[in-house]
């Protein structure tokens, strides 16, 4: 606690580094959000999704998302809006690609899919995360006893998410509902550390309530510090595997991940106990019979 002006500051240079990107590099939305072309096809053998993706940049569609569907033989192919082109002319072409990839493409259906998914998406997306952080505000506030943890654990959920989508502008790494999945755990993954650290907290106030705040949340951190980076280590191999080995498809999902998590385990211990040793944190606010119980006892 002793140095967390210091964490202040590095949050709030990123966090406006993050908004800035946001505000004038924007996301780059895949068809998830914009609209694009889905097609879907079958193949007699195993299809090789990197040939796949080969033959339809040749073809002129470039940043085309190939994945599997239901098994080897079945893939779902999204491509970005062609607005120069009709549906029998997108057909076509995609079928020459499909077939140069490999002659015995059947079954293929294929359709264009609007914008106003994307807009319906985003409006959505905004009333949930509204509806979230609320329900997180008043949760803590009741379990804790105190606004000032509930404020803490607010501004922590939203710092990691903003630096994921900072990076994401920085990089221009396709945005897609996959991304979207990967932020929604990584709040949750942040508000679980973030509890277990409160947690902490209120059990060492009550174990004694007259230590000075600042003792109390370094004890608690560094109680539950070994199972934070044990935790987020394990999970990190894993990502990163992900990340290596998962493809394209899952790149932007495991990078999201990734970073959500570094965000989040210094988030979880500098940020949310942080904010409420700011605000004035004691034992009384955990604990408020406490309060009452000294009033009552005055002459």
């Amino acid at each position: 606690m002793a140095t967390r002006k210091l964490w202040y500051g590095l949050s709030i240079v990123l966090m406006i580094a993050s908004l800035t990107l946001l505000f004038t590099r924007g996301l780059n939305f895949a068809i998830d959000f914009t609209g694009g072309v889905s097609a879907q096809a079958s193949f007699p053998v195993a299809a090789d999704l990197s040939a796949v993706r080969a033959r339809l940049a040749a073809a002129g569609f470039h940043d085309a998302v190939v994945e599997y569907v239901g098994s080897s033989r079945q893939i779902a192919v999204r491509l970005p809006p062609e607005p120069g082109l009709k549906v029998d002319q997108l057909r076509a072409r995609v079928d020459a690609a499909l077939k140069a990839a490999n002659p015995g493409v059947s079954g293929l259906s294929l359709s264009v899919v609007g914008p106003q998914v994307g807009s319906q998406l985003e409006t959505s997306a905004m009333w949930a995360l509204a509806g979230t952080l609320a329900l997180i505000f008043m949760y803590i506030a009741w379990r804790f006893h105190t606004w000032r943890l509930s404020l803490g654990a607010i501004l922590a959920v939203m710092h990691d998410p903003i630096l994921v989508l900072g990076f994401f502008a920085a990089t221009q790494m396709s945005f897609n509902l996959n991304v979207v999945a990967a932020v929604l755990a990584v709040i949750g993954y942040s508000l679980n550390d973030t509890v277990v650290v409160f947690d902490r907290i209120r059990e060492r106030f009550e174990g004694n309530r007259r230590l000075a705040p600042e003792v109390v949340l370094d004890q608690a951190i560094n109680q539950t510090l070994s199972r934070t980076i044990m935790t987020k280590v394990v999970t990190s191999i894993v990502v990163v595997a992900l990340l290596v080995l998962g493809g394209p498809v899952l790149r932007g999902f495991s990078a999201a991940l990734l970073i959500g998590i570094l965000a989040g385990t210094y988030s979880s211990i500098y940020i949310s106990s942080s904010i409420a040793l700011q605000c004035g944190l004691t034992a009384e606010h955990i604990f408020p019979t406490v309060r009452k119980t000294a009033a009552d006892h005055l002459p």
